[in-house]
């Protein structure tokens, strides 16, 4: 008889729970850190460093790091053909993957350095992508991966700089927020979309458990919003004099 190769044990002992994202970091047999995620009829094991499945396309760490490569020989008129685009689609899949599972072990700076990656490839495949529908099918998601991208990199300054910078990254990813509807304007969205708010809401209940004051430039803001521009103004002076010095 051979060596027994079927997966029963492993599953029995490590059973899915649906909803919820099962995750977990192990050393592999050759001593390298490797991630495994629970999945309803199996398990993906995926690197934690580089690309999740530890391909390296055309020599290079990631897909997208192959693309720009091929973008700068080719020049202005690179164009991804409907194989590149399938192969990002994957490598899209792959980080997606990874990021869940970093958020689910609290691992908030790698989540947010494998969202930076999606989101500077979908920059990429924007710029060079061969047909409209396939753009919108990748920008549709956008929003959930800098929603992603905010929350861990705010839960990680939490963690290493404490609750002030915390606010300040929640700030620039609302900023970004802001900035994305106008792009496709849909500014009017802004305030009732459902992950703007989980963000403010995250940034009240840090503010609140580290009785975190508002910034003058969140003043500013609230200023302007409520359109009581005398109050604006002097808010404004105060940054200015704090900038000069």
């Amino acid at each position: 008889m051979g060596r027994r190769q079927d997966l029963d044990r492993i599953l029995r002992e490590w059973p899915y729970e649906p909803g919820d994202v099962s995750a977990r970091l192990l050393t592999a047999a050759d001593g390298r850190e490797v991630l495994q995620m629970r999945v309803e009829m199996g398990i993906l094991q995926l690197e934690t460093e580089h690309r999740p499945d530890g391909q390296r396309p055309g020599g290079a760490n990631t897909y997208f790091e192959h693309l720009v490569q091929l973008a700068r020989e080719e020049g202005k008129g690179f164009e991804l053909t409907s194989e590149q685009c399938a192969a990002a689609d994957r490598e899209f899949l792959q980080f997606y993957h990874r990021r869940i599972c970093w958020l689910a072990l609290r691992q908030f700076r790698r989540a947010a350095r494998d969202a930076d990656h999606s989101l500077a490839f979908m920059d990429f495949v924007r710029a060079h992508s061969p047909d409209e529908e396939w753009t919108l099918s990748h920008e549709q998601y956008r929003p959930f991966v800098l929603f992603h991208r905010t929350q861990a990199a705010a839960l990680s300054r939490l963690e290493d700089s404490g609750p002030e910078e915390a606010i300040q990254e929640l700030n620039q990813g609302l900023q970004r927020f802001r900035d994305l509807f106008a792009e496709y304007d849909a500014e009017e969205q802004y305030d009732d979309d459902e992950l703007v708010r989980r963000l403010i809401e995250l940034r009240d209940t840090l503010r609140e458990q580290y009785n975190v004051k508002p910034s003058l430039a969140e003043q500013l803001a609230d200023a302007v919003a409520a359109e009581e521009y005398e109050l604006a103004a002097r808010l404004r002076d105060e940054l200015h004099r704090r900038s000069r010095n």
